[in-house]
């Protein structure tokens, strides 16, 4: 039996839920819009905007940019040192989406142990050509004050360039998008390139917020597993690609495979303890019967 207090707290929540059904319903019914308007109110600009993956292909490393600092630079820079490379596509002058795309990268980062500059490189580039590298150097200096690690300026870099160069690299990642004339912005996907050292496209990372672990494999992945820690390297191999999901699922039968051999070094540690504990008490007893 509810006392008489609980049997009121339980009315006033079914109360409010259906209060808020109530407002949930009204609000709906006075849009009064029907999937296909829905369908016809998506801007014309939409329609190009797409992204069709290139996995394993080569991006063009020749391609020119400017830095942050305004060096002219090339893409194979950031390449060749057998760091994997995480690349986004965006433009400083975004007003929402790529600012929450960024901000989500800097939280995954945030839960991992990796630092851009030590054990990979990031890369931005900027898709509006107009954009300077002043600008770009602002941003850099954002976006490493939230990130909290100094030490990643140097491995975080924010570039700008011609027309040419950026359309060069969008082509290679499958990076459709459109400017928006009556606005001055562009329309665009949200996504994250995983490049291997040597520049091919190892994996597409969609959205907004990212698993840090999916992040962390994804660059593992790209490395061909030649950077992280041993239990990084029992990550990886217990722990497969969902592409469905976008994240890393569980491998069962690597992970039974690792667990019997866990399970087989600690039954062989404990038959050596017992039997170098009967060896020594022989070898006691046969000294002491030989005093």
């Amino acid at each position: 039996m509810k006392t008489a207090g609980e049997q009121r707290s339980l009315r006033l929540g079914v109360l409010r839920c259906f209060g808020f059904g109530l407002a949930l319903a009204a609000i709906c019914g006075s849009a009064s819009l029907s999937p296909g308007q829905i369908i016809e109110d998506i801007p014309e600009e939409m329609d190009d905007v797409a992204i069709v993956e290139h996995l394993d292909e080569q991006v063009p490393l020749g391609l020119e940019f400017v830095d942050e600092r305004g060096n002219a630079v090339t893409l194979d820079e950031y390449f060749g040192d057998g760091k994997p490379v995480l690349l986004t596509l965006n433009y400083y002058g975004c007003p929402m989406l790529c600012g929450l795309q960024l901000n989500g990268l800097v939280d995954a980062m945030k839960e991992i142990d990796w630092t851009p500059g030590d054990e990979f490189e990031m890369v931005t580039v900027s898709i509006n050509p107009s954009e300077t590298h002043t600008l770009a150097k602002l941003k850099q200096q954002n976006y490493i004050k939230e990130y909290g690690r100094r030490e990643a300026e140097s491995g975080w870099h924010f570039l700008t360039g011609r027309q040419a160069s950026i359309t060069g690299i969008a082509e290679a990642t499958g990076f459709a998008y459109e400017y928006v004339e009556d606005t001055g912005e562009y329309a665009h996907a949200a996504v994250a390139y995983v490049l291997t050292p040597d520049g091919r496209l190892s994996r597409y990372l969609y959205g907004v917020l990212f698993d840090p672990q999916t992040v962390k494999l994804s660059l593992m992945e790209a490395a061909g597993g030649e950077i992280g820690s041993p239990l990084d390297q029992i990550l990886l191999y217990c722990f497969h690609y969902d592409a469905a999901k976008g994240r890393y699922a569980p491998v069962a039968m690597n992970i039974m495979r690792i667990g019997a051999g866990l399970a087989a070094v600690v039954v062989g540690g404990l038959v050596a303890t017992f039997w170098f504990r009967d060896h020594r008490r022989n070898r006691m007893s046969t000294l002491g019967g030989a005093v």
